[in-house]
């Protein structure tokens, strides 16, 4: 359940910064505010708190027939991908802005001379190199996501932080228990950060080519 948590929400929340960050380039002001503050939201309220808005505050604006549905389905893990996702978008598409910043200005030049649209532009030329720029920023901000699965635990959700508090409550062995869980959490964010690590260097090596 850490992993369907952590992998939903960090597909939410790319594909989520990905549009705010074409969204904040149209040349039409007000598109800028309306992300600026879906961004200055998202970064200044506590992420547990966003939590508790989604799964007790905005479930119970649903139909009750989708709210049945939404119990009998487990609902709390669907509720902590929506928030959690919701959440770390802000903070990709700020990574993503920074890095398509430090891609030189004549890149764009560049291409709309060769003939390409704001699309073909965004997607082949600019959000490649954006995306390598932005790389490091998104690996930590990836495991904080991953890390933050563990706020899900508030809801109900059984993930592994839940799971670790059920065994200690049952065992009484609350030292060992939370080892396990430390260790568990370590490895698996110390094995995303190597990932990332070897991305970064096979994408630099690319790029410098």
């Amino acid at each position: 359940m850490t992993f369907i948590v952590a992998i939903g929400s960090w597909c939410l929340a790319m594909s989520l910064a990905i549009l705010l960050l074409v969204v904040r380039l149209l040349p039409v002001r007000i598109t800028e505010w309306v992300v600026g503050a879906y961004v200055a939201y998202h970064r200044n309220v506590p992420t547990l708190v966003q939590l508790m808005l989604w799964y007790f505050g905005i479930s119970s604006l649903l139909p009750d027939g989708l709210q049945i549905f939404l119990t009998d389905n487990n609902g709390e893990a669907v509720f902590a991908i929506i928030a959690l996702g919701l959440c770390q978008a802000a903070y990709f598409s700020e990574d993503l802005r920074s890095g398509l910043r430090a891609v030189p200005a004549g890149q764009m030049e560049a291409a709309r001379a060769l003939g390409h649209g704001f699309v073909g532009t965004m997607r082949h030329v600019l959000m490649p190199q954006a995306v390598r720029n932005a790389l490091p920023a998104l690996i930590n901000h990836s495991v904080s996501l991953f890390k933050n699965s563990s706020l899900a635990m508030a809801i109900g959700v059984a993930e592994l932080t839940h799971a670790v508090k059920e065994v200690e409550n049952q065992s009484f062995q609350t030292f060992e228990t939370y080892l396990i869980a430390t260790i568990t959490y370590l490895v698996c964010s110390l094995a995303i950060m190597a990932a990332g690590a070897v991305l970064n260097r096979r994408v630099s090596i690319s790029g410098a080519r």
